[in-house]
């Protein structure tokens, strides 16, 4: 946190400790909304933090702000309530999580070892649909809405897989100037939502998280002032050509929120009325969730800013492990979209020595343990293979492997946004594999 906010740390401190011991909230009738800080809601999340850190500084927050900060980005934004459907619980499972461990050069590693290496506030492990592990720190409920960074893109990706199923886009292959015309005559001409979604459009963009003057910098300072969609906006047609298109990988927050914008001019909805109509009310999510809001009825943010219980990002998992099935039996994902979704672009920098079927699909990554690791258990021969996993900076995961039926969720505060894989990243894949070992 800069020196600005730096008196604000005891104040913070002492509503963790009393947001802590805050009764839960019931959920209202069902239509009943309660004011929740100033956001509606059929159930406040707790713990309610009074006093939240400044959203400009998102990148510069301490420990104890970004607790603070994620657990309560559904008001430090704006945002649009996405209504929660008619739950069925979960159920625990016969075979309980015991203590599993992985190790990298030499050292050993528990789960109460990865918990606090990997700054953990919250884990929830579903085998065959059953919670088999849980864990909530650092004051964290079943009613806390935490925000997931760019695993949002990942619920973007496969909101439009929904569409390209009910006709409101033609196809993955279609110009992004078909959805925004204006959009001809910009670097963004000649691309494909294929590239586009893939992350392979040739825009250059920026996306440091560590340099103040980095184009994704600059997308966090319009987010934290007024006027946030048209100063994203000039941001995003203002880009140049890199690359052809097509040719290379290289990351971008700004091609997820035009990825998301082409979504809502597809659909005339903003990304949570989409995302609520299609499959947090259908599929049965137990709490609303909050999308961030660039203007609030009318554009939500494509590349983060999805806020949801830890239970409901679980259900969101399944969600996709069952290839988009509902609970009545209809499919509204197309035929093979996850199989497409999980096909590693081959483009340069999407493929490496460490992960030669490439790291990046429909924005979903390929977090697999590395096939040259060294002095790692479990071994690459002997880690899980085939898993998708929505990754978010700061540790936020939401992991789904259909061979086991193995879905994970993790949230965190790494002290670094994105650390070098063979840091937290590594440890993640290694403990993932050590789990799905214990549960077979």
């Amino acid at each position: 946190m800069k020196t600005r906010n730096h008196h604000l740390l005891k104040p913070l401190m002492l509503a963790m400790a009393m947001s802590a011991a805050v009764t839960v909230i019931t959920p209202a009738f069902a239509g009943q909304t309660q004011d929740c800080g100033g956001v509606m809601l059929s159930t406040c999340p707790t713990p309610f933090d009074k006093m939240l850190p400044d959203a400009k500084d998102m990148l510069n927050w301490d420990q104890a702000a970004r607790v603070i900060g994620f657990r309560n980005d559904y008001r430090n934004y704006a945002g649009d309530v996405f209504r929660h459907g008619q739950a069925a619980p979960f159920v625990q499972a016969d075979k309980q999580l015991q203590d599993p461990t992985y190790s990298v050069n030499g050292k050993t590693y528990t789960l109460a070892d990865y918990l606090k290496r990997e700054n953990v506030t919250g884990m929830l492990v579903l085998k065959n649909g059953k919670i088999a592990y849980k864990y909530l720190g650092d004051g964290n409920t079943d009613h806390t809405l935490w925000t997931s960074r760019s695993v949002g893109k990942s619920v973007v990706s496969t909101l439009v897989g929904i569409a390209i199923k009910e006709g409101k886009i033609g196809s993955i292959d279609d110009l992004i100037t078909v959805y925004e015309p204006e959009l001809k005559g910009t670097a963004w001409e000649g691309v494909t939502l294929r590239q586009l979604i893939q992350h392979t459009s040739g825009v250059a963009w920026n996306e440091d998280y560590a340099n103040p003057d980095s184009d994704f910098a600059h997308l966090t300072q319009c987010e934290a002032n007024p006027g946030t969609y048209d100063c994203v906006r000039k941001i995003i047609t203002g880009l140049k050509r890199a690359h052809p298109a097509g040719e290379t990988w290289s990351y971008s927050s700004g091609g997820a929120w035009l990825m998301g914008d082409v979504l809502e001019k597809a659909t005339g909805k903003p990304l949570a009325k989409y995302l609520e109509e299609t499959i947090w009310q259908p599929y049965g999510m137990a709490q609303d969730g909050v999308w961030h809001s660039y203007q609030q009825g009318k554009h939500d943010v494509g590349a983060h800013g999805f806020n949801a219980t830890l239970e409901d990002w679980g259900r969101f998992g399944e969600f996709v492990m069952s290839g988009g099935q509902l609970p009545d039996g209809k499919k509204i994902l197309p035929e093979n979209w996850l199989t497409q979704a999980t096909d590693w672009n081959k483009a340069k920098n999407s493929v490496s020595a460490g992960h030669p079927d490439g790291i990046y699909g429909y924005q979903w990554w390929n977090n697999a343990v590395p096939v040259n690791a060294k002095n790692v258990t479990p071994a690459p021969s002997e880690s899980l293979k085939g898993s998708m996993w929505a990754l978010g900076i700061y540790g936020q995961v939401i992991m789904v492997n259909r061979a086991e039926n193995l879905v994970i969720v993790q949230w965190s505060t790494w002290p670094q946004a994105e650390p070098d894989f063979s840091a937290q990243p590594l440890e993640a894949s290694l403990m993932y594999s050590a789990i799905a070992q214990q549960l077979r």
